[in-house]
């Protein structure tokens, strides 16, 4: 990945690859995630904890292949019958997948796969419906590169299977690396069943570049965004929205084109979000109008039948029913009313350079254009604001309050004030 962050920390549609692991796992029906790490992955480990559910820590001290990362988990796994192994840069793995894996009736099942270009992929060497070896790329010989199947890297086993193949493993071979996939041939040789699973080629990519990480993301977004279609979301042009891996929508929403939604967003039905829009954290209410180019971060609640417009900001506020925040303004660490209206330019001086401080304004109220709103302070029920006012202190319900100077009118002074600099310039 060339990065200082470890690998499986790097996100795809919002989420850590190990996370989506982890979580699809969960999914499946597993009873306990066992995690194999290496002594210096505290961020990592610290991560996994932060997802909750019953997970146990495993370290393997030297990076001896596959074989040997498992062989790491060997003592916490003893109270478990059937052990799935899967890899944490796989983020598109399905959980109907592991299922079929971990429900195998086989004592050591696999997963495979047929994709258009096997490339160095190791190959599952069959007999029948039956596998009996797995052969990585550069151990193999011309004859098995020719075979299309390949191994999907995760697999199932028995915890009799494991204990009795995976000391057998040994580092005889172009990497001199205990694998995994040796404990197929193993098992074959010795009379015990296998069996085979197959998955899209999708399902079992394994994330190991930037470039990797694109693709991850495209296909994830694909899924995303097919998922949402077929619930009812319309969208004028699926490919230029992106989602997250957490993302709620209703039907009926509708979604123009080019909107970001980042993690934490909820939208209900009837809502429309308009070209341009970045959503994070973020619930939104029936019957809404956000954007264009508008901005709505974490700790945002708009309620039923807002209008939020072009060039908006909002952050850690809540949006009453039908209040209107129509264009460029700036709504932080705010609470608005029922049917509110924000004047373009107004915006809420919440912080004063230590702390954040809170806006209240009363439903109905009215606030002119060009305000500023210097928090603490609370705007009454139908009050209304003139333009260009710098509100300080409290307001009265139903109140009118103006602050801009009055103006002052110099009859002449233009023409007086070009006399003047044009003799200059001679």
């Amino acid at each position: 990945m060339r990065s200082a962050l470890p690998k499986v920390l790097h996100e795809i549609a919002g989420r850590p690859m190990l996370g989506h692991a982890i979580a699809v796992a969960r999914q499946a029906g597993a009873a306990e995630i066992l995690l194999v790490t290496s002594p210096d992955q505290d961020n990592v480990r610290a991560y996994a904890d932060s997802l909750h559910g019953a997970l146990t820590h495993c370290i393997q001290t030297e990076q001896l292949g596959t074989g040997d990362a498992v062989a790491a988990a060997f003592e916490a796994s003893a109270k478990h019958q059937r052990l799935v192994v899967m890899f944490g840069d796989t983020p598109l793995m399905r959980a109907d997948v592991l299922a079929d894996l971990a429900g195998h009736s086989a004592e050591l099942a696999i997963l495979g796969f047929e994709p258009e270009d096997a490339a160095a992929y190791g190959r599952i060497v069959m007999q029948g419906e039956t596998p009996t070896q797995i052969v990585e790329f550069k151990d193999a010989d011309a004859a098995t590169r020719k075979i299309s199947l390949c191994n999907g890297g995760a697999m199932a086993l028995s915890q009799t299977a494991l204990a009795k193949y995976l000391p057998q493993l040994n580092k005889d071979n172009a990497q001199g690396e205990y694998y995994l996939p040796d404990l197929v041939g193993l098992a074959s040789q010795d009379g015990a069943s296998t069996g085979l699973v197959m998955a899209k080629p999708e399902d079992t990519m394994g994330v190991d570049s930037r470039a990797g990480q694109a693709k991850a993301e495209g296909l994830m977004q694909k899924r995303l965004r097919q998922s949402f279609l077929e619930a009812g979301v319309g969208m004028q042009d699926p490919d230029s929205v992106f989602l997250s891996f957490d993302t709620q929508i209703d039907a009926d929403v509708v979604l123009e084109p080019n909107v970001k939604i980042n993690p934490g967003v909820s939208i209900e039905a009837g809502t429309v979000i308009k070209a341009f829009t970045h959503l994070e954290g973020v619930s939104i209410g029936k019957a809404a109008q956000i954007g264009p180019y508008a901005r709505l971060r974490p700790g945002t609640q708009v309620g039923d039948e807002a209008k939020i417009g072009n060039f908006v900001e909002t952050k850690k506020s809540i949006i009453g029913k039908g209040a209107k925040i129509s264009h460029l303004s700036y709504i932080g660490d705010a609470e608005l009313g029922m049917d509110v209206n924000i004047g373009a330019g107004t915006i809420t001086c919440n912080y004063d350079g230590y702390n954040k401080h809170i806006t209240k304004i009363g439903e109905g109220a009215f606030i002119g254009s060009n305000s500023s709103l210097i928090a603490p302070v609370t705007i009454g029920k139908g009050a209304y604001l003139g333009s260009g006012s710098a509100i300080s202190k409290d307001v009265a319900d139903d109140a009118l309050v103006v602050t801009r100077a009055p103006p002052r009118e110099i009859a002449g002074w233009g023409a007086k004030f070009r006399k003047s600099n044009t003799k200059k310039d001679k």
